[in-house]
């Protein structure tokens, strides 16, 4: 009676020990502890890099509108004029830019007298992207886009 009882209590311990080692229902719960941060990261630096190239390509979008609707000046400062009455008019439509940190530089290039170019700046430091912790590398803070027409068609 006592050799059953002993195998009895060892085969219930090899069991038990058994079950142990081969339990899977916590390994869910581990495995998604170590993921989990890596993706959420990996979601928010999306998040937060698609937002700051938004405003870059809203940027761009505006300088080369600025410099097609500039073509009907007849001189330098009506041009000028038309480029910046065009991005004050339209920067509302981009709603992550906010338009009292944004300049309009236009005028003739230097390298060619029968080309206009119109560049916009825009200061982004304000972005929650410049807020964040800094393990991954922050673009540029100041962005510049230009956008150079040919006058005459020619």
């Amino acid at each position: 009676m006592l050799k059953k009882s002993v195998f009895r209590n060892a085969a219930l311990a090899k069991s038990r020990a058994g079950k142990f080692f081969t339990a899977r229902d916590g390994a869910i719960a581990v495995e998604f502890a170590i993921i989990a941060p890596v993706f959420l990261m990996i979601v928010f630096g999306i998040v937060m890099y698609g937002s700051y190239l938004s405003v870059v390509h809203g940027v761009q979008q505006l300088a080369a509108e600025a410099a097609r609707s500039s073509v009907a000046g007849l001189n330098e400062g009506e041009r000028s004029s038309l480029a910046n009455s065009y991005v004050t008019g339209n920067v509302n439509t981009y709603p992550l830019i906010d338009p009292a940190k944004l300049t309009v530089n236009a005028a003739t290039s230097v390298s060619d007298a029968n080309v206009f170019v119109v560049s916009v700046n825009y200061d982004a430091s304000g972005m929650f992207i410049y807020s964040l912790p800094t393990f991954v590398p922050a673009p540029s803070s100041t962005i510049v886009r230009s956008a150079a027409i040919p006058r005459g068609g020619y």
